[in-house]
């Protein structure tokens, strides 16, 4: 290993990525003379860690949002695209350093880094051997002054925790009667970073500061809006409250549907519209939520047909969504293809597609959207999860957990992937790995009914009947509708010879979904418990269902007419 570099992670220096960007420093220069097609792969996170090296490193992968002025650029990135950044980052070092050799880091300042930073930390020192980078913990003397506050810089990119510090700290220095639109705008940033790290009190109350200040009548209805969706999307459930977030989000609709410019109505209001879809989507009015969509992409058809193209896009995605909800599959695949030809080089409706084409049998198509958001954008853990369900729908076990494997090294705080990865282990008969799995997933999500019908099964298949029975009957009280968990109980009750509850288990799951692998269980419990009429019935249909399965063939055959 050789002699540490030293360098400083205080985000007083740089802001986000401080430390990143020093790291970057040293590496992409080299790679860009030796191996520049390293430094392509990983454009998007280079560029967004570094600004100051995008003169050297071009844009390969480009969205839409690139070439638009920033008032345009509606879509701004969730709390979770850090982390794809710097698994993106991770991955450059990691194989920049696989051939120029190994590196060692004292970081001084460490406990005083942006968060991008240190969540950059956490995954290098958890995806890279520490042969290849060592990372030591050097002594902190903190920078004094002020914050950072590249404001355009942190929307942009979605650094919403240096949004929210830089920006209050900004704030408690700013008057209203200083400069209006500048507070206003601050306030407008600073409270939407709170509300997506979880903040949404602090965001409330900045909301609520605004509505004493100001009278300015686009102000007041954007604030509106937003207080409506801190009550429809908190990340809390139990503190939703869609009935209260349909007042404010018509008074925001109340104000903008008075503005006097066409062009400015119809995309203010087409905004507002379109949060009131949310609305009622919670509160179960899907066709009222469709005609809320409507209303607002007529409005941009009429009067926006040269501006604003991704509140357009985002319209389109989101009346596909709707019809996906009413089933309504094929229309809803030609609005996300129209929102996706609106923008190739946005990944997240590559997504929402593959998705519905998955749901629809199409597995070729959804493999190829899937594998677009991987090219598209720095490592997405949602597209190799979303992978791994169709790898494994299509029976490549291996590829499915190889998939569910990449997710938790990218993101080990992603739960479904634990209720897959678990699910897999039963079948195979790794029970100990199955529970491990488990274990981890219900210490993220403790009343994931999904995880404790696995937990169930493990129990079981370890003779641990009285605790599997737990596990069921926890997993079906969370969710009546819950399959598995009604057939894995079933098994229980057979084992224990209750062929009556198996029975009754069969059934219920039956009334869920109709496959032919519960038909073909509930006709050996039949057959158990004397009744072979019953069971060559459920034979027949299972035949119908699976006409190839030698199992269906070979106990028809052994059951009597």
């Amino acid at each position: 290993m050789p002699n540490p570099v030293i360098l400083n992670a205080d985000r007083r220096i740089g802001g986000p990525y401080t430390l990143a960007a020093a790291i970057l420093d040293l590496l992409v220069p080299q790679a860009l003379e030796r191996w520049p097609e390293l430094v392509a792969a990983h454009d998007i996170e280079i560029r967004t860690a570094a600004p100051h090296l995008r003169d050297i490193v071009p844009a390969r992968r480009r969205s839409l949002a690139d070439s638009l002025p920033r008032a345009q650029r509606i879509l701004v990135p969730g709390a979770r695209r850090s982390l794809r950044i710097a698994n993106g980052l991770a991955e450059f070092v990691r194989d920049h350093l696989g051939r120029a050799g190994a590196l060692a880091l004292t970081v001084t300042n460490l406990g005083e880094a942006d968060h991008t930073d240190a969540e950059l930390v956490a995954v290098l020192r958890r995806r890279l051997d520490p042969g290849l980078l060592r990372i030591d913990e050097g002594p902190s003397a903190p920078c004094v002054g002020p914050l950072p506050a590249d404001f355009g810089r942190y929307r942009d990119e979605g650094f919403h925790h240096a949004m929210a510090e830089s920006g209050l700290e900004r704030l408690r220095g700013m008057a209203y009667q200083d400069d209006p639109d500048g507070w206003q705008r601050l306030l407008q940033r600073v409270a939407a970073a709170l509300e997506a790290i979880e903040r949404e009190d602090e965001a409330r109350d900045l909301y609520d500061r605004a509505r004493r200040e100001s009278t300015d009548p686009k102000h007041r209805a954007t604030i509106a809006y937003a207080t409506a969706m801190i009550l429809v999307r908190h990340h809390d459930p139990a503190r939703r409250h869609p009935e209260e977030a349909l007042a404010w989000i018509n008074e925001a609709i109340t104000i903008t549907s008075l503005l006097p410019d066409p062009r400015e109505r119809a995309f203010h209001l087409g905004f507002d519209l379109n949060g009131k879809a949310l609305v009622e989507v919670r509160s179960g009015r899907h066709d009222a939520a469709m005609d809320l969509v409507q209303q607002a992409i007529d409005l941009a058809e009429a009067h926006l047909p040269d501006e604003h193209p991704i509140h357009r896009l985002v319209l389109y995605a989101n009346r596909a969504q709707l019809l996906a909800m009413a089933g309504q599959a094929e229309q809803a695949l030609a609005d996300y293809t129209r929102a996706i030809e609106a923008d190739p080089g946005y990944p997240d409706y590559y997504l929402d597609r593959g998705n519905l084409l998955h749901g629809l049998g199409r597995t070729e198509a959804a493999l190829a959207d899937y594998e677009t958001v991987m090219r598209l954008s720095p490592p997405f853990p949602e597209a190799y999860y979303n992978r791994a369900e169709l790898r494994y729908a299509t029976g490549d076990r291996a590829g499915a957990r190889a998939d569910l494997d990449h997710t938790l090294e990218l993101d080990p705080d992603f739960a479904p992937a634990y209720v897959n990865r678990s699910g897999i282990a039963g079948v195979e008969g790794d029970y100990e790995l199955a529970r491990r799995d488990v274990e981890r997933g219900l210490a993220l999500a403790p009343r994931d009914p999904h995880l404790l019908c696995v937990l169930g099964q493990v129990e079981l298949a370890e003779g641990r009947h009285p605790e599997a029975r737990v596990a069921f009957d926890q997993a079906l009280e969370l969710a009546p509708d819950l399959a598995a968990a009604w057939a894995s109980r079933a098994e229980l009750a057979f084992e224990g010879g209750d062929n009556a509850a198996a029975l009754a288990d069969l059934t219920h799951a039956l009334k869920l979904t109709e496959t032919a692998e519960l038909l073909f269980n509930r006709a050996v419990v039949y057959r158990a418990a004397g009744r072979p009429e019953q069971a060559r019935r459920d034979l027949l249909r299972a035949a119908e269902l699976a006409p190839g399965d030698d199992d269906v063939r070979r106990a028809l055959a052994e059951t009597p007419l």
